[in-house]
């Protein structure tokens, strides 16, 4: 992962520099797995973003927003409890590990002066947040427990003795002299990359690879070179927080050499942070709240795509109706070559210019009058099967717009935007509604667009779901307002609150367009604008769904660091 022992050093220094001496404020834990602290230092707030998450644990200042539950987790409280009110004295890391000590001056329950220390360790999927009595060593809690039958090494329950993970028989490379260094390769076994993560703490595959590269299987020499620049870099704490976006998208504090792709660099390591993880973790959340969600979507969509294939099979039976018109016809013209009991009868078919023979197949149980009327209701039934199927083949294409522009808004959708696509359906009459319940009125739900802003200041609304892309264009938007949707594709509605917008708030504002599509990962795709006075929604319409004319196009490629930028 990127998140190793050098990012971790990294990102201590620069909070050490940001947080120290700062007072904790607040406390809050917007899911299972994350903490945000609002620290007081430097005369302005600071928000501390602390994740246990197993794919995106993580420790920086942020800049992103939360959403949190109405009754704050029972480890949120015990935080509260020891920790609101408290002085950060310092923030430390262990030796070159994943591992950070915030220790925090405080007072108890009998006002005595009192340190604890919160430790966050940041290891993948067994990454964990625990508070621990600095004097006693003494864990008083962690965000997760775990037992000694899930790991015989250590406990980590309220109560028990705080134990570092097991060491791993590396060294630290801030303790290394670069002639060390050198004596630990085994320049003939190859592989350098895999011996110096072998031998150095807290470096990962990343920095591995990149000290090889730089060195470029030289002499022991050019190792030991490369090795000081490294340490010096660290030492010295000269970081470039990076992120490479392709082909892979990767983030480090030291240059990469050996990634060919151009980075986007940062002014601190929590911004860069901050950007590559923007998204990812509520991504993660949104998916697991929406999954029933996007399921039943993702069926509704099949299932219509199932009914047209069924439609069209019956449509293509309906093409014949016009033979069974024709066989009623040439039944009628000959009847009187037709014999009670007949099972069929040939006839002269003088539609045919080459007026040929034709077999009809009779049913001898009927009279020859009686066959042709069976023909002839065969074909009107047919006939009218043939306009209804077109109009149902039409109603389930309907369907499937709406479902695949509901999974496109679940791509993009934030946390507060799942409960309002789950009432739009429940509206919809696609889910069960919620049994009624006798409590006090509510005030009336009112959609929340995303707001951004271009850079000449103009306000850019941006709907996330049908219910705020009908909110922004019926009702918070003037008729004189700039409204774009990209051309004929699933997207967001996005109104620019201005008549007259500079060239570069509409290119912004198609990019945001762009973005909130589902042509997010393509380049050049077309989107249309005009006034909000020229988008209509016609009659019995699905939510969401408009009309508009006097369009004119812009084709925009959309990239997500302009979209961060735009963020009101």
């Amino acid at each position: 992962m990127s998140f190793d022992g050098v990012v971790t050093r990294a990102v201590t220094h620069e909070l050490e520099q940001t947080l120290t001496p700062g007072r904790i404020m607040k406390i809050y834990q917007p899911t299972q797995t994350e903490l945000v602290f609002t620290v007081r230092s430097g005369g302005k707030n600071h928000s501390l973003l602390i994740s246990a998450h197993p794919s995106y644990a993580r420790m920086h200042n942020t800049d992103m927003s939360f959403q949190n539950p109405k009754e704050p987790p029972m480890f949120c409280m015990l935080l509260r409890k020891h920790l609101v009110g408290g002085f950060i004295e310092s923030i430390e890391q262990e030796e070159m590990e994943r591992i950070i000590r915030i220790n925090v001056r405080g007072k108890d329950e009998i006002g005595d002066e009192k340190t604890k220390t919160l430790v966050v360790e940041i290891m993948g999927k067994h990454s964990n947040i625990l508070l621990v009595d600095q004097e006693r060593e003494m864990i008083l809690d962690s965000i997760k427990h775990i037992s000694p039958a899930q790991n015989r090494h250590r406990t980590l329950l309220p109560g028990h003795s705080y134990v570092l993970p097991p060491r791993q028989g590396k060294t630290n490379p801030l303790k290394l002299d670069s002639e060390q260094f050198v004596k630990k390769l085994d320049f003939n076994a190859g592989k350098m990359d895999k011996q110096i993560m072998g031998i150095l703490m807290g470096f990962s595959p990343m920095i591995a690879t990149e000290i090889a590269y730089r060195a470029r299987l030289g002499s022991s020499e050019k190792y030991k070179q490369v090795f000081e620049d490294v340490k010096s870099t660290l030492l010295n704490h000269e970081y470039t927080p990076l992120i490479i976006r392709d082909p892979k998208e990767i983030f480090y504090v030291v240059p990469l050499q050996s990634k060919g792709a151009e980075p986007e660099t940062f002014k601190t390591v929590s911004a860069m942070l901050d950007a590559y993880y923007s998204g990812k973790a509520e991504r993660d959340r949104v998916k697991q709240q929406a999954g029933d969600l996007a399921r039943f979507m993702k069926n509704e969509k099949e299932k219509n795509e199932r009914k047209i294939k069924k439609h069209h099979e019956t449509l293509k039976k309906a093409e014949q109706a016009d033979q069974y018109q024709r066989y009623g016809e040439l039944l009628t013209a000959h009847m009187h070559l037709v014999k009670p009991g007949d099972e069929s009868v040939t006839v002269v078919d003088y539609y045919d210019p080459e007026q040929s023979e034709l077999t009809i197949e009779l049913n001898p149980n009927k009279t020859p009058s009686e066959n042709a009327q069976a023909y002839f209701q065969t074909y009107q039934k047919m006939k009218k099967s043939g306009e209804v199927v077109l109009q149902e083949i039409e109603k389930a294409k309907q369907e499937i717009r709406y479902f695949e522009q509901l999974l496109q808004q679940i791509d993009s959708a934030r946390e507060e935007d799942i409960e309002e696509m789950r009432e739009e359906l429940r509206e919809e009459g696609y889910l069960k509604a919620k049994p009624e319940q006798k409590k006090k009125k509510k005030k009336p739900h009112v959609p929340q667009p995303e707001t951004y802003q271009s850079t000449d200041g103009t306000t850019i609304l941006v709907g996330k779901n049908n219910k705020q892309n009908e909110y922004v264009t019926n009702k918070m938007a003037h008729k004189e307002d700039t409204w774009l949707h990209t051309k004929d594709i699933p997207g967001s509605h996005v109104v620019i609150r201005s008549s007259e917008p500079s060239e570069d708030t509409l290119l912004e504002a198609a990019q945001l367009a762009a973005y909130f599509s589902k042509s997010k990962a393509s380049s050049s795709v077309p989107v249309d604008y005009t006034k909000i006075r020229h988008v209509k929604k016609p009659s019995g319409a699905k939510p969401g769904f408009v009309t508009y004319d006097n369009q004119k196009t812009l084709f925009v490629t959309p990239d997500e660091a302009i979209i961060r930028s735009l963020k009101a």
